[in-house]
């Protein structure tokens, strides 16, 4: 697939873009087969192609329960696809080109550092190693300690089973769960008071959405803070108030009817999943519209760049926050612990706001206007599938053809990321010379 993608196009950003559609296509074709159903039923395209894009896009939005409607080869299928979306598609085949023993040029360099957001070409193979064996290592971890809890559920063989899906997905920020054999469209709402099934998922989510980057300045300079890249500061920092900021708000007015400890586990998990893993221990329909709200805002936020998360960014809205901050300050550029950023950063910044806030309120309208559903319900719908995050109101499975292409379209641009479709259709522009057009002041605020 590799010298496939790279023969097809010489622009990495169009290579990117290939390579998931690619999967998503030989995904769909897989689920639809039989063969992928416990019902040992043809499965219409439309919602093949659904289930393949949310799995490769490390969603987690389904129309079908995956425990009860998809058999072990179905299920199978869907893990592969969101370990492949997780990782990066990129990733995957520069892996295997390697492992194969051949030679990886600078184009394909230059194309697994846009993938992987990598500062530099320099080094790429070895971070994919370190990716890789990141990815190996904190999954089988997390699956071993899913594992007595399932084990004591289900038995050794679906209990291994478990526990690697559930791992696997929670790493990849995916969403998907087996857990409909009790409920269908349940997630993890009956492990709410489980502290070792809410804990391990929870920090499953975490460390693969800060991104490998951050995680290699943690094993280069582990606990010597000011030695990190800016990046990794402003990721960890950010991550942080992120999930220290809503847990204190759900519990005090969320969940205040529950046990303490459950109270704490059902604030603190509500607050890492919306960025952007898909799972819920708590009924989201019961939430007052200020926590739901809240929810979609994490949503669109997501989780840091060059990790299995989608979203915005974290990095993006600090970056807006700061540049607000230098304005307020009458300051030239914004800053982070010393270090300037850019204009190009900020203009970025500001464009992939842009692009979220138009594409999720677009689809939440029409969305709204087409199946004559409460818009707040179905911006959170939007927000989920922009953010590649999965949780949802409970409105995916009764939405009609076009809304299912809408959320689709939104969750192959939360997942490819808009300046990379950009980049990809303006890779050919040729740009202008040296001379600039008069400036003149334009008024805003």
């Amino acid at each position: 697939m590799w010298q496939f993608l790279h023969k097809s196009t010489k622009s990495p950003f169009r290579v990117i873009i290939l390579g998931f559609l690619l999967v998503i296509l030989m995904g769909s074709l897989l689920l639809t087969l039989p063969i992928s159903t416990q019902q040992r039923v043809h499965t219409p395209f439309l919602e093949a192609l659904f289930t393949s894009t949310s799995a490769v896009c490390v969603t987690g939005l389904v129309i079908h329960d995956t425990a009860t409607y998809w058999s072990y080869f179905g299920q199978a299928v869907i893990i592969l696809l969101i370990q492949i979306g997780g990782l990066g598609v990129v990733t995957v085949a520069g892996a295997f080109a390697i492992l194969s023993g051949r030679r990886i040029g600078l184009m394909q360099r230059s194309t697994m550092q846009e993938a992987i957001a990598a500062p530099s070409v320099g080094g790429i193979v070895r971070l994919t190693w370190f990716i890789l064996k990141t990815a190996l290592v904190v999954e089988l971890l997390g699956a071993a300690l899913l594992f007595p809890v399932f084990y004591g559920e289900f038995g050794l063989g679906k209990g291994v089973w478990y526990a690697l899906f559930h791992s696997i997905s929670a790493f990849c920020n995916a969403g998907f769960d087996l857990m409909g054999i009790k409920a269908p469209f349940s997630s993890l709402t009956d492990y709410a008071a489980q502290p070792v099934v809410t804990v391990v998922i929870a920090l499953l989510i975490v460390i693969g959405g800060i991104g490998f980057l951050t995680w290699e300045d943690i094993r280069t300079n582990r606990h010597h803070f000011r030695k990190y890249r800016m990046q990794s500061k402003v990721i960890l920092t950010v991550t942080g108030i992120l999930i220290l900021a809503p847990t204190v708000y759900f519990f005090f007015f969320e969940f205040s009817g529950a046990p303490l400890g459950e109270r704490a586990l059902l604030s603190f998990f509500q607050a890492v999943t919306p960025r952007t893993a898909g799972f819920n221990t708590a009924d989201l329909t019961a939430m007052s519209e200020t926590g739901q709200s809240i929810i979609t805002i994490l949503m669109l936020i997501g989780g840091s760049p060059g990790s299995t998360a989608g979203g915005m960014k974290t990095t993006t809205v600090a970056v807006l926050l700061a540049s607000a901050l230098a304005v307020f300050r009458r300051r030239e550029n914004p800053h982070f612990f010393n270090r300037r950023v850019s204009n190009e950063t900020v203009s970025q910044a500001s464009t992939i706001l842009m692009m979220y806030l138009t594409l999720f309120l677009t689809g939440g309208l029409v969305i709204s206007r087409m199946e004559g559903l409460p818009i707040l319900t179905c911006l959170f719908e939007t927000a989920s599938a922009i953010g590649t995050v999965g949780l949802s109101l409970g409105i995916t499975p009764q939405l009609g053809g076009i809304s299912q292409l809408i959320l689709i379209v939104l969750m192959f641009f939360g997942r490819v990321g808009g300046l990379t479709l950009i980049f990809a259709a303006l890779s050919n522009t040729v740009q202008g010379g040296s001379a600039r057009l008069p400036q003149e002041r334009i008024t805003v605020g």
